[in-house]
């Protein structure tokens, strides 16, 4: 372990959290500070799609209350100075540090000249008030992109009973992770469960005079709409670092090691990192869910403590999971870089498959729905670098 006094944390959701927890646990004894954009606790953001929507309170992440040092709630980094290692706060005050973690997580993509009634979904005060909203009984919620918000956020208003309307811009929702197959599937899965699905378009525009009534499409069409709930995507957050030196292009840049671009005393974790991944011939990635920013929030600190001569390449395999309507779909892996695929378990018309992927007939990711025992092996496979037709 090298010789740190303090490490400043920028970010503290889950990733900033795992940090904070494996200095102390490696035994770093020297000052921590955490800047937190929120004034809550650190907290679970999956639910915030789901179970906090129909109730659920109890999301804060288990041992968010050791967080007791010199902690900064509700303050936004504003500048970085890695040439003289301080970052000044939204509310001029200033952090020195020794060791700096980047975590500061991703923002939702918003539609311009939204009228009131028209929301994102990414804090506890997000989800709290479109709960209130969905309550109250809207007549026609609009659910814009079908990805992984998109798709909970229907599932849930479904749940409660609500009509729900959600716009695609692809062909079938998810597409571009999932593949053809399932996301055909999913499509179906949508509408056999209550869902109108209205695919290959997007919004352009609103209507009301300061309430939405209506969604204006790219095709002409108009959909009436009570309550609009935007999942376009996230953007890393990152506009705090213009001019720190830092080489930013979608999310800071790191090395295999999560050392931000030409920084020794500089690392990134989660929705904010970009960095090489050994698994796909150092293809940079940034990857935006919970288990990549659980696990790399931890490693990033350690690879500080250790410095770069000691550091270990972070190569997990990127993983993720959802619930829709009742249906449990997983990811790993790359899907995107594949150029051919397999339904290696199961049929889709039974709700019950999974599908590999694979490069130049090398495995780089699969999809599973409701097949999460079958998904274990074929993870080990992509791990291992098997070629599809080893799963025959």
């Amino acid at each position: 372990m090298r010789k740190l006094n303090s490490i400043a944390i920028v970010g503290a959701s889950l990733s900033g959290l795992r940090a904070f927890q494996a200095l102390r646990r490696e035994g770093f004894d020297g000052t921590i500070i955490l800047v937190g954009a929120e004034k809550h606790l650190p907290y679970n953001r999956p639910p915030l799609s789901k179970s906090m929507l129909k109730g659920d309170d109890e999301i804060t992440l288990p041992g968010a209350e050791e967080l007791g040092e010199r902690w900064f709630k509700g303050r936004h980094a504003v500048r970085l100075d890695t040439s003289e290692r301080w970052l000044i706060l939204d509310d001029g005050s200033e952090v020195r540090y020794d060791g700096l973690v980047i975590a500061t997580g991703a923002r939702p993509r918003r539609l311009p000249d939204a009228p009131e009634g028209v929301y994102t979904l990414r804090t506890v005060e997000d989800s709290m008030t479109l709960r209130a909203e969905l309550a109250a009984g809207p007549g026609n919620v609009v659910v814009i992109g079908g990805g992984f918000i998109g798709g909970e956020v229907a599932s849930t208003a479904r749940a409660l009973g609500l009509g729900v309307t959600l716009v695609d811009a692809s062909p079938s929702p998810m597409r571009n992770i999932l593949g053809t197959e399932a996301a055909r599937w999913l499509g179906g899965h949508h509408r056999d469960n209550g869902v109108e699905l209205v695919s290959g378009t997007r919004v352009t525009g609103f209507d009301g005079n300061g309430r939405v009534t209506a969604v204006r499409l790219s095709d002409g069409r108009t959909l009436p709409a009570d309550l609009v709930i935007a999942g376009m995507g996230v953007m890393p957050n990152t506009d705090w670092l213009e001019g720190s030196g830092l080489t930013v292009r979608d999310g800071v840049v790191c090395d295999e090691r999560l050392f931000a671009s030409g920084a020794q005393d500089v690392v990134a974790a989660g929705d904010v990192a970009r960095w090489p991944h050994s698994l796909y011939g150092g293809t940079l990635v940034r990857i935006e869910h919970w288990s990549n920013a659980n696990d790399q929030g931890a490693a990033a600190a350690l690879n500080l403590l250790a410095g770069p001569e000691n550091a270990k390449p972070f190569a997990d395999l990127p993983s993720f999971a959802t619930h829709v309507h009742g249906a449990r779909i997983q990811t790993a892996g790359l899907t995107h870089l594949a150029d051919e695929s397999r339904i290696v378990i199961g049929d889709a018309d039974e709700g019950r498959f999974a599908i590999a992927f694979a490069k130049d007939s090398t495995l780089v990711g699969a999809v599973a729905v409701n097949a999460p025992k079958d998904l274990i092996r074929i993870k080990r496979a992509i791990v291992a670098g098997d070629r599809l037709d080893s799963l025959a």
